[in-house]
């Protein structure tokens, strides 16, 4: 539900006030916690997957496989190890301290946190932070985005009903709700979103030296090389550009590579698209809408930046975009100035590697980059010469689904990260202790 400014203030207060009773920080509480998130999760996902439909026109294979079974693992991988990742860490002594002297780092909890999540997954994406405030042993304020209102509502339903509301509290609405939270004191923020929002965000921060992790985006290029299976790399760049309908922070934003491995690349983006959409994507029951008419419009006026491939078509009424690759697409374009965020990939040509890194490091960090190549050498340079969130070779996207590697963006695209015991540590202050016996 939406609150004005005096009952956030209310809220927030009512959870400081429980965080400071120790409430939320046996492990039992946690587990407890997460398990009943979890049980949301599997018993009420027909109701999530709906209103993910009717926000964004996902299927419902799509909702459980990219959303609420995403967080279900994210949820087992952390009960699994928690104990583990919670046990006190040794350090060693200088000797000048005494053989009886001990010291270790602890992962206390850091309080009151606040989770503001985006539209484009907006289960996940509020969920799987949730996970690991939880998991820290906070109390969490959790915002869903008012761009998926049926989402948004039914979390707001869902949550309070399984969580303990002493401890997490929803936060319904739009920019004057999200303001009224920014003015609050919070111990962490965590923010999903654009670079635009990121920086209010930090802003606001900055007033109480509230620590942020910003999770944005950016253009995530993708580099092609010479003799690759083009029809792999086609299939695969198909299946992680156009998820969402392209509304996925990581999602391959732009194709770099040579003038002759783009007009060989050409048709078998265009038989993947068919092979993975049919004749007819608009009628794929898994093929998403654009979330809004202010996207769609924005979109549709991308489309004349290249000469179009594939795709190209689009109905307003239906916030249908259709799977587009534009070939022919210079740098200075408009769809080269900001991130795409839909169903559009460009095809930029460049001389070889040497001009492709350099394309890449001429421009902010994006939060993710994939190397399509079997060449040991063009691997290790896009390894040591660029600088970006994560780096994928040969499959986009799939880096999330690795429990243990950090999610994160660098420069433009963000700061700090999460996933598993990542996210415990960005939800912990990570204290140090030193034992010195009197005696």
């Amino acid at each position: 539900m939406t609150q004005n400014p005096e009952q956030i203030a209310a809220t927030v207060a009512r959870l400081r006030a429980t965080f400071l009773t120790g409430r939320t920080r046996p492990v039992a509480w946690r587990t407890a916690q997460l398990h009943a998130l979890r049980a949301m999760l599997t018993e009420q996902g027909a109701e999530l997957a709906a209103a993910l439909h009717a926000d964004l026109g996902k299927s419902e294979p799509e909702a459980y496989r990219t959303e609420i079974d995403f967080t279900v693992r994210e949820i087992d991988h952390t009960l699994d190890h928690l104990d583990a990742w919670l046990r006190p860490e040794p350090a060693p002594v200088p000797a000048h301290l005494g053989a009886d002297a001990t010291a270790w780092t602890q992962a206390d909890p850091l309080g009151v946190v606040l989770v503001i999540a985006p539209w484009n997954y907006p289960a996940q994406l509020l969920l799987a932070p949730l996970v690991g405030a939880l998991a820290a042993g906070n109390a969490v304020v959790v915002k869903p985005s008012e761009l998926a209102p049926a989402t948004s509502a039914a979390l707001a339903r869902l949550l309070p009903a399984h969580l303990d509301t002493e401890t997490v509290a929803v936060v319904e609405g739009g920019v004057p709700e999200t303001t009224a939270l920014l003015a609050e004191r919070f111990d962490h923020i965590f923010y999903t979103g654009n670079g635009t929002v990121g920086r209010i965000v930090m802003r606001a921060a900055a007033e109480h030296l509230t620590p942020v992790t910003l999770e944005l985006g950016g253009k995530s290029p993708a580099f092609v090389d010479a003799g690759t299976d083009l029809d792999v790399v086609a299939d695969r760049l198909v299946r992680g550009k156009f998820l969402n309908a392209g509304q996925t922070c990581v999602a391959p934003d732009y194709v770099l590579t040579d003038p002759a491995t783009a007009a060989a690349l050409e048709p078998a983006l265009a038989a993947a698209v068919e092979k993975v959409y049919g004749p007819d994507p608009r009628t794929a029951p898994h093929y998403s809408r654009i979330v809004n008419e202010r996207h769609f419009d924005r979109l549709t006026a991308l489309l004349g930046s290249g000469r179009v491939v594939t795709g190209g078509g689009s109905d307003r009424a239906a916030k249908y975009v259709a799977p587009t690759v534009l070939a022919d697409v210079d740098p200075k374009a408009p769809v080269m100035q900001e991130e795409i965020f839909g169903p559009i990939l460009p095809i930029v040509t460049v001389d070889g590697l040497d001009e492709a890194i350099a394309f890449v490091t001429d421009r902010d960090k994006p939060l993710a980059l994939y190397v399509f190549s079997a060449s040991d050498d063009t691997r290790r340079r896009f390894a040591a010469e660029t600088s970006s969130g994560g780096l994928g070779y040969g499959l986009p996207l799939a880096h999330l689904t690795v429990p243990d590697l950090p999610f994160g963006g660098v420069g433009e695209s963000g700061m700090g990260n999460y996933h598993g015991r990542w996210s415990l540590e960005t939800f912990s202050h990570r204290k140090a202790v030193l034992d010195k016996p009197l005696a």
